[in-house]
């Protein structure tokens, strides 16, 4: 493995952690705070996020990702997944997913 193929999985792995941190909040709650751990899960989250961003800013500075991608938040393509997810959601209603 080289130099790159360790940023992307570190990156990749990254990803992951934001997941994983999602999934404890919806099991044991945002404000829950696991045993040997300072920060809630909300805090915990937001920091695995940032670890993630700072992972793709790195490989962004180094050449891999192209500097002509915008890493900002957007706040057009943010609203466009809302409305996407809130598209989903409905289809979920209808097939009796969720209430």
């Amino acid at each position: 493995m080289n130099r790159v193929e360790h940023l992307f999985t570190t990156a990749a792995e990254e990803a992951c952690e934001v997941g994983q941190r999602i999934s404890k909040a919806l099991r044991f709650g945002l404000t829950e705070v696991q045993p040997g751990q300072p920060l809630t899960n909300a805090e915990r989250i937001v920091q695995e996020f940032h670890d993630l961003y700072a992972m793709l800013d790195w490989l962004q500075q180094g050449g891999q990702i192209p500097a002509t991608l915008d890493l900002t938040p957007d706040a057009d393509t943010m609203l466009a997944k809302r409305e996407k997810v809130e598209r989903f959601m409905m289809i979920s209603r209808e097939q009796g997913c969720m209430p």
